[in-house]
């Protein structure tokens, strides 16, 4: 669902020292390890008889989730990455920019109407 359609975000690049575009990626947590030490405790408690041995949290209490964005410069001999979170309800990348639009259009109304 995301990281079908790469965005483009102008936003301040530290490395060059100005605004640049940038390509907007949604960030993806990497593969576990086997061979982590807790994946290893982990594994061995578990293994043979007598079920699941730690607890298993299902009390969750968010709603929504804040998905990290990925902001990579796109000047050829740059290519400086920084991350930014947002919070969404669907946490997909195809609709951030939208929903951004959406919030500055409400902010600057209520402030006409207050004026």
């Amino acid at each position: 669902m995301y990281g079908e359609c790469s965005k483009i975000h102008r936003t301040f690049c530290k490395k060059c020292g100005k605004h640049q575009p940038h390509k907007v990626t949604q960030y993806k947590k990497g593969k576990d390890s086997l061979y982590a030490q807790g994946k290893r405790h982990y594994d061995r408690k578990q293994s043979g008889y007598g079920g699941q041995t730690k607890p298993i949290f299902q009390k969750k209490a968010k709603t929504t989730k804040k998905i990290v964005l990925r902001l990579e410069c796109v000047e050829p001999n740059c290519r400086s990455k920084r991350r930014e979170c947002w919070l969404l309800r669907d946490a997909s990348i195809l609709n951030w920019e939208e929903i951004r639009r959406g919030r500055t259009k409400r902010s600057s109304s209520k402030f006409h109407i207050l004026l």
